[in-house]
């Protein structure tokens, strides 16, 4: 069975981790969205998805797990070196989508809550 070089193994973990970000952004997106829509049940689901993620997140010390596969292969450490994104977002990735996942929670409950005060 071939082996990848290093730089073609990099380039498939930081493709992979870039569709994974992209689908957790996505997700956190998508809550206040669900919410505006009157789709509770979708903004919880998408809610808890994103948890999952949070979870794994701090079970491997507040780093993606294909972080630490990526770092196997270079000895870049730049915000971005092991997904396809531009620097600043890489650097501040944790800051705005921490945010507006809380922010998304937020307007769950909040919707939820005025749902539930008008049963």
């Amino acid at each position: 069975m071939p082996t990848l070089s290093p730089n073609s193994s990099l380039r498939a973990i930081k493709l992979l981790h870039s569709l994974v970000w992209a689908l957790f952004a996505s997700c956190i997106v998508a809550i206040p969205i669900c919410v505006v829509m009157r789709r509770i049940d979708a903004a919880a689901l998408l809610v808890a998805v994103v948890f999952l993620e949070v979870v794994v997140l701090v079970v491997n010390g507040g780093r993606c797990p294909l972080t630490n596969i990526a770092a196997r292969f270079t000895d870049d450490r730049k915000d971005n070196f092991d997904i396809y994104l531009p620097l600043w977002i890489a650097r501040h990735n944790k800051l705005i989508f921490g945010t507006l996942y809380l922010a998304g929670i937020a307007l769950t409950l909040a919707e939820w809550a005025r749902l539930r005060s008008l049963e």
